[in-house]
């Protein structure tokens, strides 16, 4: 990283799939001067969502983002320039700052100081991750004491925070990942009751065999066959909360994504399938963040990280989260 040269990765036009060469322009420009009330970061972390390659992609929940601007992205990093009080240089903050090494900022922006210690930590359980965790689980799923808990994609970024959050309710928890060192990182790190493995395990086998009394909560993160098996597995009065549906997103690149043919099972099971968007909480944030740090400080979560290096590597740090390859949040380091 040059202190002298901004580089930015911009969109230079709509992926059909997982992104390509040629779908983003990784450009250089000047490091922005701040005017008054303004401020400069210095980017050190990228955070990735499955999201964003809607955001390039297409309009969906929000706006596409315009071809030419940068890539948004939730970020952390140091202020290195300022002339606003409030963000002093040598401040480390968060917030959505793009793939860039600079980001100029002003009061009203999305910034705030580090919640915790580590930048790591900062954009996982005290991120977006942790946001769409707690209120998946608290909001929509509701698991109660003794409740059978399934989570999907249990060894990802939002599956290993929900299915903690679970346990922490008392809930008996049963993830769902691929191959056996995710299968291992649910249970021994992330301390799930039991996982399963899809790539070797028949999943709807394996839930009766676990839950022969039903599942009082599903945790969608993958969708397909995979929440066909668990919709097959319901207990009365379920709540299937549907968080993502990752096997679906690029269709190009992976096997086409199973029919679902259990859905009746909602009614039969008197149940219930809703989805949600956490900004719908965002006048709730602030509660959310004060009870993951409360759990992360006491021990009852577990922040898990997968880091790559590099901005030049940002377009293949988020493919590696619709490949599977990541373990935990999908973060980059500049």
């Amino acid at each position: 990283m040059s202190e002298s040269t901004n580089r930015q990765w911009v969109v230079a036009k709509r992926p059909q799939g997982l992104l390509r060469p040629g779908d983003l322009s990784l450009v250089e420009g000047a490091v922005p001067v701040p005017a008054d009330g303004e401020f400069v970061v210095r980017v050190t972390h990228l955070a990735f969502e499955p999201t964003q390659l809607y955001w390039i992609s297409f309009d969906s929940y929000r706006p596409a983002i315009p071809i030419g601007d940068v890539v948004e992205s939730y970020a952390a990093g140091e202020v290195v320039h300022s002339r606003n009080e409030k963000f002093p240089v040598g401040l480390k903050v968060q917030g959505s700052f793009g793939w860039q090494d600079y980001c100029l900022l002003k009061d009203g922006d999305d910034v705030v100081p580090l919640r915790a210690d580590s930048e790591l930590t900062a954009l996982n359980v005290l991120g977006l991750t942790g946001l769409t965790a707690y209120f998946g689980m608290t909001e929509i799923a509701r698991p109660e004491k003794g409740d059978v808990v399934v989570v999907s994609g249990a060894a990802g970024a939002t599956g290993s925070v929900a299915g903690q959050i679970a346990r922490i309710r008392g809930a008996r928890v049963i993830g769902i990942a691929g191959g056996e060192e995710k299968s291992r990182l649910v249970t021994e790190t992330a301390g799930f009751d039991a996982c399963i493995d899809y790539k070797t395990q028949d999943v709807g086998e394996a839930l009766q065999k676990l839950a022969p009394d039903g599942v009082n909560v599903v945790f969608e993160n993958v969708g397909g066959a995979v929440l066909d098996a668990a919709l097959a597995n319901l207990a009365i009065g379920a709540r299937v909360c549907l968080c993502g549906g990752i096997s679906s997103y690029v269709p190009d690149e992976n096997a086409p994504s199973a029919a679902i043919n259990n859905y009746m099972q909602l009614g039969l099971r008197r149940s219930t399938m809703t989805g949600f968007l956490v900004y719908d909480y965002q006048d709730r944030f602030a509660e959310a963040f004060a009870a993951l740090k409360a759990w992360l400080d006491d021990g009852a979560i577990i922040s898990i990280e997968d880091v790559q290096h590099g901005l030049e590597n940002a377009p293949e740090t988020l493919n590696r989260i619709y490949r599977g390859q990541n373990v935990g949040k999908q973060l980059l380091a500049l």
